[in-house]
């Protein structure tokens, strides 16, 4: 059974840093776009950056320069490494796969982010 499991979540000031990791137990990670998503109080879930098997990545606009995805895919790890963080980032943080279908959803991982 897949396992989705985020972690490095907490709670830090506008303008901290915070870096997310995600553990992923899919045999097909090498090969799959994995992305990170974010579930913000009374929004859609929104996908903010993706990375291809190879190491590409694109980012939302809203994170763009502030946040970087990388991954270990002999670990079958995603990173998220989150600067200069603003209030309009908390939310709940997750990993998927970045194609056009996912895995089950893991439990997330909180960010929250204080004035």
């Amino acid at each position: 059974q897949v396992k989705l499991v985020e972690s490095g979540g907490g709670l830090v000031q506008a303008g901290g840093s915070l870096r997310l990791s995600c553990a992923a137990s899919t045999t097909a990670f090498s090969i799959i776009s994995m992305g990170w998503y974010r579930q913000a109080p009374g929004k859609q879930r929104e996908l903010v950056a993706t990375i291809t098997p190879g190491g590409r990545v694109n980012y939302a606009d809203s994170v763009k320069g502030r946040f970087t995805i990388s991954r270990d895919n002999a670990k079958k790890m995603v990173y998220l490494e989150m600067n200069s963080l603003k209030p309009e980032d908390t939310a709940v943080y997750y990993c998927n796969s970045a194609e056009s279908w996912q895995m089950g959803w893991g439990q997330g991982t909180q960010v929250t982010v204080s004035e």
